[in-house]
C-alpha cells in the first residue's frame, strides 16, 4: 500500500522536528539520550511526521492517561486525614519533575525524557500509600503472582492495561527510568548501566517480582536523575507534611542532619540539588558529597522512625488490611464464578483488549483492579458500616503550620 504524499505543513512541521534534533546534538552533553535514540516495542508510522520529539509524545501520553487523572486521591503518606494542606501523590510527582529538569537542564541531559520518567513513575501506587502496597503485595504473593510493586505496577498499566489493554506504546528509555526509580533506596553514587533491550525489561520485571530487594539501574543518566530526584522531593516535604500534623516538630530534626541540609523543605530541596549539582557536573555518574549523603541517609532513617512507622499516623492500619482482603476476594470470585453485573466487569473488563484476557491470570485482573483505584474509590465499593471515617488532624486546627519556605 503506498503511503499518501506529505502536505506542505505536515513537511514543514517534520523538517521542524529534525531540527530541533540536530539541535539536541548541538546542546546536549555527551552522556545525554538523545531522542533520535528512543526506541518503542511497536513502530508506529505515524509518528514518523509528528512534530513532537519521540520522549515528549512519552510525557504526553502518560500526562493524557487515565492512570495519571488518578493520582489527583492517591495517598503520599498520610491517608484518610482531612487537610487540604498535605500532599498527595500528584503533587509529589509534579515536584519530581520539576527537581529533576533542574538537575537535567544543568547537566544538559534530556529533559522531555526526565519529564515523562517521572510523570509516570509514581502511576502504579495502590490506595493508601505503602501502606497499601504492602497489603496488596501479601494478597498477591498467598495467591501465587509474585510480589506487588508500584514501579512494577506502572509499567503495567502503562504497558498493557491502559487504553482498554492496548498500552500506550511508550520508549524503553521511559519504561526502564520508571521500572528502576526505586526512590527509597539510597544511593550516594549511581552511574548508568547502558544499553538495555525490552527482553532485558521484561526479564528484570520477573526477576524483581520474585525479589523484591532486588537492586537495579536505570540505563540513562535521565532515569538517575529521576531516581535521586524522587528522595530530593519527597525526604523534607514528608516532614514538612508531618510538622503540619503535629507528628514531629522541626526542632526534632536530628542537629547532623539540620546542620548539612537545613530544617525546612526549601532549604533541604536547595542543599541536595546543589551538592548533586557541584558532584556531578561533567561526570558519568550522579553523585552526593560524602557530608551530604551521610546526612541525607541519617534523614531517611529519622523520617522512617518518626513518620513512616509511627503509630498515631496507623490508626486505621487494620481496618484498611481488612478492606483490601475482603474485596481481593470478592473481585476473584467475581471473575471465576463469572458475574457480569459485579463492578470489576462493568469497570474494568468492559472492551478489554482479548490480548489482556489471555495474558492474565484472575488474581492478576483482580490486582490491576485494585491498583488503579484512587483511595476514595475504594472506600466507596466497601459495605459502609466497614468504612472508617477521615480524621480532621491535628484537632481544631486543619491546615495549621507555619510556611515551611
Amino acid at each position: 500500500m503506498t503511503t499518501p504524499p506529505l502536505s506542505p505543513l505536515e513537511m514543514r512541521l517534520r523538517n521542524i522536528r529534525r531540527q530541533l534534533d540536530d539541535a539536541e546534538r548541538q546542546r546536549f552533553s555527551l552522556l545525554a539520550t538523545p531522542s533520535a535514540r528512543a526506541r518503542r516495542r511497536c513502530h508506529e508510522a505515524r509518528l514518523e511526521h509528528d512534530y513532537r520529539q519521540a520522549f515528549a509524545v512519552d510525557a504526553d501520553r502518560i500526562l493524557h492517561s487515565r492512570s495519571y487523572t488518578r493520582y489527583i486521591d492517591k495517598t503520599q503518606v498520610f491517608y484518610l486525614i482531612r487537610n487540604d494542606h498535605i500532599t498527595h501523590r500528584v503533587l509529589h510527582v509534579q515536584l519530581v519533575s520539576k527537581i529533576a529538569r533542574t538537575i537535567g537542564r544543568f547537566l544538559r541531559l534530556n529533559e522531555d525524557l526526565i519529564e515523562a520518567i517521572a510523570l509516570g513513575h509514581d502511576i502504579g501506587h495502590a490506595p493508601f500509600g505503602h501502606d497499601g502496597e504492602r497489603i496488596l503485595s501479601d494478597l498477591c504473593q498467598s495467591h501465587g503472582i509474585g510480589h506487588f510493586l508500584h514501579n512494577l505496577q506502572s509499567v503495567q498499566f502503562l504497558e498493557r492495561v491502559e487504553r482498554k489493554g492496548r498500552g500506550w506504546n511508550l520508549t524503553l528509555q521511559t519504561l526502564d527510568g520508571i521500572l528502576t526509580h526505586d526512590g527509597e533506596v539510597h544511593d550516594q553514587h549511581l552511574m548508568p548501566c547502558g544499553a538495555k533491550s525490552f527482553r532485558d525489561l521484561e526479564a528484570e520485571m520477573a526477576a524483581k517480582r520474585r525479589q523484591p530487594d532486588l537492586r537495579l539501574t536505570p540505563m540513562t543518566m535521565e532515569g538517575c536523575v529521576v531516581r535521586m530526584a524522587d528522595t530530593i522531593s519527597y525526604i523534607g516535604r514528608d516532614i514538612e507534611d508531618a510538622i503540619r500534623l503535629g507528628v514531629v516538630t522541626r526542632e526534632d530534626i536530628p542537629e547532623e542532619c539540620a546542620r548539612v541540609l537545613g530544617r525546612t523543605n526549601g532549604a533541604i530541596v536547595y542543599s541536595l540539588v546543589t551538592d548533586i549539582l557541584a558532584n556531578s557536573h561533567g561526570q558519568p555518574y550522579l553523585s552526593f558529597s560524602s557530608e551530604v549523603s551521610s546526612a541525607l541517609k541519617r534523614l531517611k532513617r529519622f523520617n522512617l522512625e518518626r513518620i513512616y512507622l509511627n503509630r498515631r499516623i496507623k490508626c486505621h492500619g487494620r481496618r484498611i488490611a481488612d478492606l483490601f482482603h475482603l474485596l481481593f476476594e470478592r473481585y476473584l470470585a467475581d471473575i471465576v464464578e463469572d458475574r457480569r453485573d459485579s463492578v470489576i466487569f462493568r469497570g474494568f473488563l468492559q472492551d478489554m483488549a482479548p490480548e489482556y484476557l489471555a495474558a492474565h491470570r484472575p488474581a492478576e485482573i483482580v490486582r490491576d483492579f485494585i491498583a488503579g483505584m484512587t483511595d476514595r474509590y475504594f472506600l466507596a465499593q466497601c459495605p459502609p458500616e466497614l468504612r472508617p471515617e477521615p480524621v480532621i488532624w491535628p484537632p481544631g486546627r486543619p491546615g495549621a503550620a507555619a510556611d515551611e519556605r
